[in-house]
């Protein structure tokens, strides 16, 4: 027989045995010693780390609430969570939201900037802690980019024409009395914001002189507050009110056409005058020339 050739009653291959080869694997893992927790620890938290970074860029974010300007919708001190995601995909602020919104024009002026400790810095930098070292705001949306907002003293604030049932306004406060305002347009790419406890809230009506006019832009805005996370007795969400909700509130034309609507009359009345002067005027330039 040719070199090489292979015999046709060569032997069949022993294939190997599936239960030896089960202990061999077995042996083989009891043979890699478990890495101690302790040595694990740093890569777990270092990984918690880069999700709440993570969460606090692009999700979520804890703010502190730092003054009584929105009770008592929310309390000094109370934590809420902050929707940074929905901005990302172009959402703008809508009516009846509370939003957190970075100072627009030097409106915390003269504030106290509390000065955290190196911990809190950390902690705040990733989203552990509500941010302490930021010059932020939170107060409710009352109007968007091309409405109409007012309020006259004794009554309603009122946006496109339509009156505002105002349930979260802190008890005993009146919707402007301690300072009315308007009308006034919204312009585009802007909110008008006022807080819930409008006798104690430096709001939009407040800063009409300032270099936004008291309009925010929406650019300035770093999400929507969605819950109150803490304390734990105050856990609650945080929904748009129905009154901004009503048929009719976004009819911004409508609302700038009454708003037009003054000096539309005006214009109509003035246009009968105007002639009459004239012919008036004609008249008697023509009663000149003949008696010369």
């Amino acid at each position: 027989m040719a070199v090489g050739a292979r015999s046709e009653r060569d032997e069949p291959e022993e294939k190997p045995d599936p239960a030896v080869e089960e202990k061999n694997e077995d042996d083989a893992a009891e043979a890699q010693p478990h890495r101690p927790f302790w040595k694990e620890l740093p890569l777990l938290i270092g990984i918690a780390l880069v999700l709440a970074l993570l969460i606090k860029t692009f999700l979520m974010q804890a703010f502190s609430i730092p003054s009584d300007s929105m009770q008592n919708t929310l309390q000094r001190g109370d934590r809420v969570l902050v929707d940074k995601l929905t901005p990302w995909f172009g959402s703008e602020p809508e009516r009846g939201e509370v939003v957190v919104f970075h100072d627009p024009a030097n409106w915390l002026s003269g504030e106290p900037t509390p000065q955290p400790n190196l911990v809190q810095q950390v902690l705040s930098k990733i989203g552990l802690m509500p941010s302490a070292d930021e010059k932020d705001l939170i107060k409710r949306v009352i109007a968007v980019g091309g409405d109409t907002v007012e309020c006259k003293k004794g009554g309603p604030v009122k946006v496109n024409g339509k009156e505002l049932d105002e349930p979260y306004i802190y008890p005993g406060d009146t919707p402007c009395d301690d300072f009315p305002f308007g009308p006034l347009t919204v312009p585009e790419g802007k909110i008008w914001v006022m807080g819930d406890h409008r006798q104690n809230s430096q709001d939009s009506r407040f800063h009409q002189q300032d270099s936004t006019k008291g309009f925010v832009p929406v650019d300035k805005v770093v999400g929507r507050a969605v819950v109150v996370a803490w304390p734990l007795t105050r856990w609650s969400t945080l929904p748009v009110p129905d009154t901004f909700d009503q048929p009719g509130i976004n009819d911004k034309k409508a609302a700038a056409a009454l708003g037009a609507a003054p000096a539309a009359l005006g214009l109509v009345g003035a246009v009968p005058l105007v002639l009459w002067r004239r012919r008036r005027l004609t008249v008697r330039s023509a009663a000149r020339d003949r008696r010369g």
